[in-house]
Formats: C-alpha cells, sequence, structure tokens
C-alpha cells in the first residue's frame, strides 16, 4: 500500500500479512477522493475513519490536509501499527483509539466533517451503521459520511443517501 496524494505521497505503509484487515485498494481510493472532491474541500475537516484497519485512509485524509483523524479500530495488532505508522511519519493530528465501533458510536464521542467507515462486508449489523451514525448526531450538519462495503448491501431507500458509486467489488455509499 502507499499514499496516492498530498504530503505523504510515495509513502509506503508496510502493513504486517497477519492483521485482520481488506485494505481499500490503490484504485478505488484514487476513485474515491475524486468523489469526494465535488463534494467536500479536505483542508482543514476533522475526520473519523471507522474500522480503521492500517489507517490506510486516515493515512490519505491527513496527507490530503485534514484539520484531524480520529481512527478507530478494536484490533490491538492494528492499534499498534497505526502507533507505530504514526510516530514513523511524525504526524500530530492522527488520534488513535482502541474500541469496538458500535460501542464508540452509542457515547456520540464529537463531530465530524466526514466520516469514513469500511466494516468487514459479511458484518451483520452493517446496515444499521448509517442510522446508528446520524442517531447519534456524530455527522456535523454539512457533513458527509461514506460507508464502503460489497454488493450484497443496498441503502437505495435510506432517506439521506446520495448516491452509491462501485469500483470492482467495492462499493462507496456516501449520505449527508
Amino acid at each position: 500500500m502507499r499514499i496516492i496524494s498530498g504530503t505523504l505521497k510515495g509513502r509506503k505503509i508496510l502493513a504486517p500479512k497477519n492483521l485482520p484487515v481488506r485494505p481499500t485498494t490503490d484504485f478505488a481510493k484514487e476513485a474515491l477522493f475524486n468523489l469526494l472532491r465535488n463534494k467536500i474541500d479536505i483542508e482543514e475537516i476533522d475526520v473519523l475513519d471507522l474500522f480503521a484497519g492500517t489507517g490506510n485512509l486516515s493515512l490519505e485524509f491527513i496527507s490530503r490536509g485534514a484539520k484531524s483523524c480520529l481512527s478507530v479500530d478494536q484490533n490491538t495488532g492494528c492499534i499498534k501499527f497505526m502507533q507505530k505508522t504514526s510516530k514513523d511519519f511524525e504526524l500530530k493530528n492522527w488520534r488513535i483509539l482502541r474500541d469496538d465501533v458500535f460501542k464508540f458510536i452509542k457515547k456520540g464521542y464529537g463531530q465530524y466533517d466526514l466520516i469514513f467507515a469500511d466494516p468487514p462486508y459479511d458484518l451483520e449489523l452493517l446496515t444499521s451503521l448509517p442510522r446508528l451514525i446520524f442517531e447519534k448526531g456524530l455527522l456535523k450538519d454539512e457533513g458527509l459520511l461514506v460507508l464502503e462495503h460489497g454488493k450484497e448491501h443496498s441503502f437505495e431507500n435510506h432517506e439521506r443517501l446520495l448516491f452509491t458509486r462501485r469500483y470492482g467489488n467495492v462499493n462507496f455509499t456516501l449520505f449527508s
């Protein structure tokens, strides 16, 4: 994996093979940021990255000028890897939290301009994520929620749906 744009462009992210992650591909990341470019100014926003895994997307947001990024994951190996990467890259605006995402959401901890969630595609509660996030008021008024998911999930009837785009096996659904 590598960071594809911004101040950290070209930096490699060499995650251990034993982490339980499915990193977003460079192709899908590029497509996502092309979508976001027309929806939100990434510079100076506060980002929440749920199910952060390696921190791949968190790093991309930080590299592109996000004011801050909070990454939440419950896997100890992922947390240690993100902490090491943050230290290696000397990042001061990246906070990393080990927590169950659903418990974190219930706490209603802060508000964000952009929330990115990349849960396991087979997660039973995946379809409830947008509702829970909006109920807890985690998204600022003009904010965006981006949910990465597989083709087996549809959000076409969600009241806050903007659109869904498919890139190979990856779907990005945007809500506001």
